[in-house]
């Protein structure tokens, strides 16, 4: 699901940060205060869990590749508001750095995962757990369902962007100038997977962080009416976790492949590649040109360190695990820089008030 730059249109990925502006300011406003306090640490943990998580890649039918995301768990210990924030920020810093999805896509993954799925999968846990009491098995039926679901209705929202592609964006011979298959194609192409192996990944992963938390950490799990009355809340079993995944992250190298619609330019012209695409793809063969604006997209920000590879390392599966490192130290360094940019707007506005 992290779309990559020159999939979309400009003007698709335009349309999509415009959605997604409105929620990033309202989430930053409702947090408030908290984040130069108790919501920081719980925020950071939260980021690079989901950053970390996403590195661990599935085998899905058709020879491509998923992976869990952690949206069910950001919205149950942060709310919703909290999730978009922490899913964002794990989004952005994947982007830039480790070019797993692309910058000008990176409002429309936002709003697939941080923001829809955030959503959906607070909607779906609040339903189904109703008041039950936060040790309650009950709570493990309702985080496994909101992480099925939420995973899904984020694949369908990729899904559909891609596939109207082709219908809006074509040349005068009715080439696709971005993604090049149609709807027909991108939705069950990319539900097949979701709705098996990494919606399962996600509802098994979902259950089992919330069992562990109930056990090793319940109060994380009351995180809102804590911060209600002015406590602060650990994230002490959720940083335990955090940090195996890190030290396990090469176990995502296990699957070989690329996630459905994340192929690169090159693909388009090789024939192995094309193979693996048409494969995927129902049977249909891809654009037998790269599409022309997928062509001048794609190339428009090169990442640091990308597919998690550093250069300087022949071993693969200690890039991939430095890159993990890497990814939640940078996490924490741009919440340090959000908290002090709010906290300076906020004594400027003092100031003038």
């Amino acid at each position: 699901m992290h779309i990559p730059d020159g999939y979309l249109s400009p003007s698709t990925c335009a349309a999509a940060y415009a959605a997604a502006l409105p929620f990033w300011y309202v989430a930053t406003r409702r947090l408030g205060k908290g984040l130069n306090t108790r919501l920081v640490p719980l925020l950071s943990v939260v980021s690079a869990f989901c950053f970390v998580i996403m590195m661990f890649n599935l085998p899905l039918p058709g020879g491509t590749t998923g992976h869990a995301t952690g949206m069910a768990i950001a919205a149950i210990l942060l709310g919703p508001w909290g999730a978009v924030v922490a899913i964002s920020m794990a989004l952005f810093i994947q982007a830039l750095f480790f070019g797993d999805g692309g910058l000008t896509a990176f409002g429309a993954n936002s709003l697939n995962m941080a923001i829809l799925g955030s959503f959906v999968a607070y909607g779906v846990y609040s339903l189904l757990a109703g008041a039950s009491a936060v040790t309650s098995p009950r709570r493990l039926v309702a985080a496994a369902m909101a992480g099925y679901v939420a995973i899904n209705v984020s694949a369908l929202a990729a899904a559909v962007e891609f596939g109207v592609q082709p219908m809006l964006f074509h040349d005068a011979a009715g080439a696709p100038l971005y993604a090049p298959y149609q709807l027909s194609i991108a939705v069950p192409a990319m539900m097949i997977g979701h709705l098996t192996i990494a919606g399962l990944a996600e509802m098994l992963l979902t259950a089992g962080i919330i069992a562990f938390l109930q056990r090793s950490n319940p109060q994380l799990l009351e995180r809102q009416a804590l911060a209600a009355r002015g406590h602060s809340t650990s994230a002490r079993g959720l940083a335990l976790i955090l940090g195996v995944l890190m030290v396990a992250s090469p176990l995502g190298l296990l699957a070989a492949g690329t996630a459905w619609g994340e192929w690169s330019a090159d693909a388009f012209a090789d024939p192995a590649a094309r193979a693996v695409m048409a494969g995927a793809s129902l049977d249909a063969a891809p654009s037998k040109a790269v599409p022309q604006g997928l062509a001048r997209l794609s190339s428009i920000w090169t990442a640091p360190i990308p597919d998690y590879a550093p250069s300087f390392l022949k071993s693969a599966a200690l890039g991939y695990m430095l890159s993990a490192f890497t990814g939640v130290g940078l996490i924490i360094l741009a919440y340090l820089a959000l908290t002090s940019v709010l906290g300076l707007a906020r004594q400027r506005g003092n100031q003038h008030a």
